[in-house]
C-alpha cells in the first residue's frame, strides 16, 4: 500500500506526510480543548485572523518539494482562509457567540460549495491522496469558529465517554433497518456476505471516523444544525440540515458519470441525516453523531455496496 502510494506521488512521499500531519494535527489538538489556550493566547483581532494564514501552508509544503506549486491555488487557499477569519471575527463583533449572521451563511456556502465542487482538488494531484485539501478547509472551520467566531454549542471534543458511545450505537440500531430497507428497494444497496479479515472493518472505522465523519458532522450538525437551531427551532433545523446533508451527495463518485445527479444517494444520505442529528442533539456532542455516521459508512462499505 505505501509502495504504491510513494509510486503515485513520484518519491514524495516525506512531503506528502508532513502537509498530511500539518493537516491532521488541527483535527487532533482541537478535539482535546486547545482552543481555550488560543483564545488566551491570541489577545487581539489581528493576531486571530492572521493565524488563519497557518492552514494554507500544507498545501506549500507538499507542492514545493513536488514540484507541483501553483500560486492560483495557494493565493486561493491564503484567501478563504483570511477572508474566512476575517468574516467570523466580524460575526462575533456583531451577532455575539449565540446567534448566527449573514457572515456564518457565507461562510458556511463557501466552505461547502469548495467540497462538493472539489475546487481545490487539484492541490494534492494523485489518487489517494487528492482528499487531503478538504482537510484544510475543515482545519480553517476549528479555528474559525472554536477560536474566532467561539460559536455555543458545536460539541467538538474527541474525548468520548460513554453516553456517546450509547446514543452513537442507539441511532445506528434506528437507521441501519430503515436505510438498508430503503437502499435494497431502490438497487441502490447489494449485499456482500463476506467475513473480512478483523483488520479491515478496524481501520475501516479509524479512517471513516476521523477523515469522513468528523469533518461533516462538524459542518452539518455542530455548524449548519446548530445556526439554524437558532432561528428554526430543533425540529426544523434538523430538518434542513438533513436535507443539505442529502443533497451534498448529489455528485459523489460511485460508478455513475461525473456530475450525474444520484437522487437514490441525496434520499438515503437525507434519511440518515435525521438519525445523525438526533444523535449530535442528544447531548450536543459530535462524537456521538460521528459514531453513528461511521458505522452506518463502514457496514454500507463492507457489506452493502
Amino acid at each position: 500500500m505505501l509502495s504504491g502510494l510513494a509510486a503515485r506521488v513520484q518519491g514524495h512521499l516525506l512531503s506528502a506526510y508532513i502537509s498530511f500531519a500539518l493537516l491532521v494535527m488541527p483535527i487532533w489538538f482541537f478535539g482535546f480543548g486547545i482552543a481555550d489556550r488560543l483564545r488566551v493566547l491570541l489577545s487581539s483581532a489581528f493576531s486571530r485572523v492572521s493565524l488563519a494564514a497557518f492552514f494554507a501552508m500544507p498545501y506549500a509544503v507538499f507542492a514545493l518539494p513536488a514540484r507541483e506549486f501553483r500560486w492560483r491555488i495557494q493565493l486561493g487557499f491564503l484567501l478563504i482562509c483570511l477572508a474566512g477569519a476575517a468574516l467570523l471575527e466580524w460575526a462575533r463583533r456583531q451577532h455575539g457567540t449565540a446567534r448566527g449572521g449573514w457572515q456564518d451563511v457565507i461562510v458556511l456556502v463557501t466552505l461547502g460549495l469548495s467540497v462538493d465542487l472539489r475546487v481545490f482538488e487539484s492541490a494534492w494531484p494523485y489518487a489517494g491522496i487528492s482528499g487531503l485539501s478538504k482537510l484544510v478547509l475543515v482545519d480553517l472551520a476549528l479555528y474559525g469558529y472554536l477560536v474566532i467566531r467561539q460559536l455555543e454549542g458545536i460539541g467538538y471534543d474527541l474525548r468520548a465517554n460513554l453516553s456517546d458511545v450509547v446514543i452513537g450505537v442507539r441511532e445506528f440500531v434506528f437507521l441501519a433497518p430503515i436505510a438498508i430497507a430503503l437502499g435494497l428497494s431502490l438497487h441502490f444497496l447489494h449485499w456482500h456476505w463476506t467475513m473480512p479479515r478483523l483488520w479491515l472493518p478496524v481501520a475501516a472505522w479509524a479512517f471513516t471516523f476521523l477523515f469522513i465523519a468528523i469533518p461533516e458532522e462538524l459542518f452539518f450538525r455542530g455548524l449548519v444544525q446548530n445556526l439554524l437551531e437558532r432561528s428554526c427551532g430543533r425540529h426544523a433545523s434538523l430538518v434542513i440540515a438533513s436535507i443539505l446533508f442529502g443533497l451534498s451527495h448529489f455528485n459523489k463518485r460511485l460508478g455513475t458519470a461525473s456530475g450525474a445527479f444520484n437522487w437514490r444517494y441525496v434520499l438515503l444520505a437525507a434519511v440518515a441525516g435525521i438519525f445523525y442529528g438526533r444523535a449530535w442533539m442528544a447531548r450536543r456532542r459530535l462524537m456521538a453523531s460521528a459514531i453513528t455516521h461511521t458505522s452506518i459508512d463502514v457496514t454500507w462499505g463492507i457489506w452493502l455496496r
